[in-house]
């Protein structure tokens, strides 16, 4: 007996239906899921029978947890994490560019790697059991996929305060931010896959039609009651200045975050600062790509990376070294070389669709 494939794909009258097939892992996105994803977008993009895109995750739990990190950390002292960002970057951008409705089910937990395979489509649903978050400065990292595009599109300084924190947000506060577009209920999400493939015809202005029919409101934004706190704290000039403007407030929504960013490594806040200050300035989502290759191909031959996978996932014991381990020991000299060009790297635009 084989194992089931991790991606399944399947047609639906007009509807293409991709299903991330690894419930027990969270649907966290492998080599193969992402090398198998890519050729068939690609295909579906050319074929007139197709007229939208849904993409979905197997499972009650998760939508897609992010990228399969421990992959990253069983591959240290290879070329593997160039190669994987490679592929991921050039699906998002397919995806971002893709020339059809390309609705994502956002239900349960969607994080990282899993917001790259969603939130860069047309039409984002959410449902009660969403979990959204970027968590990536947690572990060495900085919020990628694409990240540098949609985190700058949210309001004021949300986006900011996203990247840095790794705040984790409910389907409310994924439509106060921009994240996601329609809220419907998980028990309807059949329904809805009815409705779609059922349709004589497919468009956006069809798309639409059908979601707001099943769409309904989720409540109040918890995140909307510290906008001003957070417009006002994460303006700084710098991710010290975003401390010192938290400190100055003095409330005990500023000091809980104090305290996260406390545990969050040196280098990938002021990488994820740099990141998110130069995002507005990029033309095109193939230059944003370019960049976070950059960023993504030099953290992979560091250390932070690796601790914060193995204190988060490996040992587990949440006490990563950091290295350095300062705000203060990492100059604009060492941010620098994150982005200068990589040798022989990838040619994102070559992945747009439309």
């Amino acid at each position: 007996m084989t194992d089931e494939p991790e991606l399944l794909l399947e047609t639906r009258g007009l509807i293409g239906l991709m299903t991330l097939n690894k419930p027990k892992a969270l649907n966290a996105l492998s080599m193969t899921m992402v090398e198998d994803m890519h050729p068939q977008i690609v295909t579906w993009a050319n074929d007139n029978t197709i007229g939208a895109v849904v993409i979905q995750g197997a499972g009650e739990k998760a939508f897609c947890a992010g990228g399969d990190i421990r992959d990253m950390y069983l591959n240290r002292g290879t070329d593997f994490g160039a190669v994987y960002y490679a592929a991921e970057y050039l699906l998002n951008v397919g995806i971002h560019t893709f020339p059809k409705p390309f609705i994502a089910l956002m239900d349960g937990v969607t994080m990282g790697g899993g917001a790259g395979v969603s939130i860069h489509g047309s039409h984002r649903v959410v449902t009660e059991r969403t979990l959204f978050a970027m968590p990536e400065t947690g572990i060495g990292l900085f919020p990628d996929i694409g990240a540098s595009w949609f985190l700058s599109c949210c309001p004021g300084q949300i986006g900011m305060y996203l990247g840095l924190t790794g705040h984790r947000m409910r389907a409310a506060d994924c439509l106060y931010a921009g994240i996601g577009d329609f809220y419907i209920e998980s028990t309807r999400q059949e329904e809805l896959l009815v409705a779609l493939s059922g349709a004589t015809e497919i468009d956006e202005r069809s798309v639409n039609r059908v979601l707001k029919s099943f769409a309904t409101e989720p409540g109040l934004s918890p995140l909307a009651k510290h906008r001003e706190a957070i417009d006002r704290c994460f303006a700084g000039d710098s991710v010290t200045e975003i401390l010192e403007n938290l400190e100055n407030e003095d409330t005990d929504w500023a000091r809980e975050q104090l305290e996260v960013l406390e545990y969050k490594s040196p280098t990938a806040l002021k990488l994820t600062y740099r990141q998110l200050s130069l995002a507005p300035k990029v033309d095109s989502i193939a230059d944003i790509m370019r960049m976070e290759y950059r960023m993504a191909f030099r953290i992979y031959r560091g250390n932070d990376l690796f601790e914060g996978i193995r204190a988060v996932v490996i040992d587990k014991d949440g006490v990563p070294k950091w290295q350095p381990d300062s705000l203060d020991a990492v100059s604009d000299a060492d941010i620098d070389e994150y982005f200068v060009p990589v040798s022989d790297e990838p040619d994102f635009s070559q992945a747009e669709l439309s």
